[in-house]
């Protein structure tokens, strides 16, 4: 059976669609869809895409890579294997995010006021003034687009050349759990990020940093916990000895 990439699209509500790609031996480019389950029914064979320039578009769309799988003829899934855990990651060029906002006027209210916080938050930051002329403007989008209080979809990219704010920024706007709100993030190899910072070595390699570099900020974001202090530890509890 051929192999094919497997990707995934989740609705705020919970639901989620499934699609898939595979290069046929005479060059051509087949996907499958569906809702999610062991089998796609939808098919296509086309001439002229390319896979890669397919998965680029499904992950600009918000779908993000699950897993290579087998589909037979009727499109049943028949098996699949995820990379192995302890394989390097390969280098990343670019990441891109996508954020679905299908709530209601009142926490499309509240998503703008958060992002304005965080925004002012991180403009208070060290590393902001070191963003180069060539700032992500990712922020001011969704402050718009949030504003109008109305269902809206945005994606982006989000190159070496802005820093890690914009990353921060996200992580920070996901943490926050907007109920009807899907935000993602993920590299250009179709692997969707975890909002754990310690994980994702790549990515900080990436914008050319390590987590000591970046700590401050990410404590002042909420995506770390403070590093206990034991010297003001020592000092606070040391009258409580006699």
């Amino acid at each position: 059976m051929t192999v094919w990439r497997l990707y995934r699209f989740r609705h705020p509500d919970g639901r989620s669609k499934d699609w898939a790609v595979t290069t046929l031996a005479d060059g051509s480019t087949a996907t499958r869809w569906g809702k999610t389950a062991n089998r796609l029914p939808g098919v296509c064979q086309r001439q002229g895409d390319s896979q890669n320039a397919l998965e680029r578009k499904k992950l600009a769309k918000g779908y993000v890579f699950v897993a290579t799988v087998t589909i037979d003829p009727d499109g049943w899934i028949q098996t699949s294997g995820h990379v192995a855990p302890d394989m390097p990651s390969p280098p990343v060029n670019a990441l891109y995010w996508h954020i679905a906002c299908k709530a209601n006027h009142d926490t499309c209210v509240e998503l703008a006021i958060t992002t304005r916080q965080l925004v002012s938050l991180i403009q208070s930051l060290p590393e902001h003034t070191a963003i180069p002329a060539a700032v992500w403007m990712g922020w001011q989008q969704l402050i718009e687009l949030s504003l109008k209080a109305d269902h809206f979809t945005q994606s982006g990219q989000i190159k070496a050349i802005y820093g890690s704010l914009p990353w921060l920024f996200l992580m920070a706007l996901h943490r926050k759990a907007f109920s009807g709100i899907e935000i993602g993030i993920a590299t250009d190899k179709t692997r969707e990020l975890s909002m754990d910072l310690k994980t994702e070595t790549v990515i900080l390699d990436f914008f050319g940093t390590d987590l000591d570099r970046i700590r401050d900020s990410a404590e002042i974001l909420g995506l770390v916990k403070p590093r206990l202090n034991l010297t003001l530890t020592a000092f606070d509890t040391a009258d409580y000895w006699f």
